[in-house]
């Protein structure tokens, strides 16, 4: 682990954490850090907070959002993230904040919801198919839109693992039966990536493949969640070394979920292919995923800064 002085990382309640934007800032501050990042499910919600905190605190928070790619592969169907950096001039421009709103809403929002329930009740319901043929299912009662739109207003996977845990006392192999991308009711949720090519073109970001190599992280994990083997995505990274639709600028490496032997092949194709390095906690909570564990050190976070400080 690096001499943390970034963790350009994190979640609040403005998606699934538990903290708040501005207790995110406050304790990356006591931790001595230089710079902290929110990076929210697919949402410029809590960001103005976190800035301010920053003031506060006497910390850099720099605005980040972490968006859902829809891939449909025949090596992988399913989501993987990118981690956009943006400075905080952007959002005072309506146009950046509108553009970012509405393709946001292709990727998640009520539908999807709704189609996820109904997919799971179709499949793992009291009235599923394996139960009307031989009495077996895993849910003993319908799952309901209600108890999942319960727990924000910025759904994800983490939501229904919730629920499913708490409210139908699912044990974490049901649930992962349930939600993980080989289930007959995923269905994906985010973008597709031809549609982040206009925000791309129109708006200086830094982009970054979210922790490549966390679906080879040895379970159990919280942090690799159903996230493909890396392997998988290596098979993935000429399409984000293309020019379009996303061409990243860098790869997430410090992380909690990378093994060693991972970081050190991430730190050459960082290193062959000129690309920056960022890291962080991907903080969700105080226990299962802690804020401030994972960042980077002085020499990343300096050549991170120096592309950072350059957009417009």
């Amino acid at each position: 682990m690096p001499n943390i002085i970034a963790d350009l990382h994190n979640h609040s309640t403005a998606s699934d954490g538990e903290l708040s934007p501005s207790e995110v800032v406050k304790q990356a501050a006591a931790k001595g850090y230089k710079a902290v990042s929110l990076t929210d499910h697919d949402t410029l919600d809590g960001i103005a907070e976190a800035l301010t905190a920053g003031t506060t605190n006497n910390i850099t928070v720099i605005p980040g959002i972490e968006l859902t790619l829809r891939l449909k592969r025949s090596e992988f169907v399913g989501s993987l993230h990118l981690l956009l950096y943006f400075r905080p001039e952007l959002l005072n421009e309506p146009d950046f904040v509108n553009t970012t709103r509405e393709l946001f809403a292709t990727g998640r929002g009520d539908a999807l919801v709704r189609n996820r329930v109904s997919a799971i009740n179709h499949f793992f319901g009291p009235d599923s198919v394996a139960a009307k043929q031989n009495g077996t299912t895993i849910l003993k009662r319908n799952l309901t839109v209600t108890e999942i739109e319960k727990c924000g207003n910025n759904i994800t996977r983490r939501h229904f693992a919730k629920v499913l845990s708490e409210n139908h006392k699912l044990e974490r192999i049901q649930v992962d039966t349930i939600i993980a991308n080989q289930s007959p009711a995923y269905l994906p949720s985010g973008i597709d990536p031809d549609k982040f090519l206009p925000l791309r073109r129109k708006f200086p970001l830094l982009i970054f493949l979210a922790h490549p190599a966390a679906g080879s992280f040895p379970p159990p994990s919280h942090y690799r969640e159903v996230l493909p083997p890396w392997p998988t995505v290596a098979g993935l990274m000429p399409e984000f070394l293309a020019p379009e639709p996303i061409r990243i600028d860098g790869l997430e490496i410090e992380y909690p979920g990378h093994r060693e032997v991972d970081k050190a092949e991430l730190r050459e194709i960082a290193t062959a292919n000129d690309l920056l390095i960022s890291g962080g906690s991907d903080g969700h909570d105080l226990q299962s995923r802690p804020y401030g564990v994972c960042g980077i050190d002085t020499d990343d976070f300096s050549q991170f800064l120096n592309r950072y400080e350059a957009l417009q």
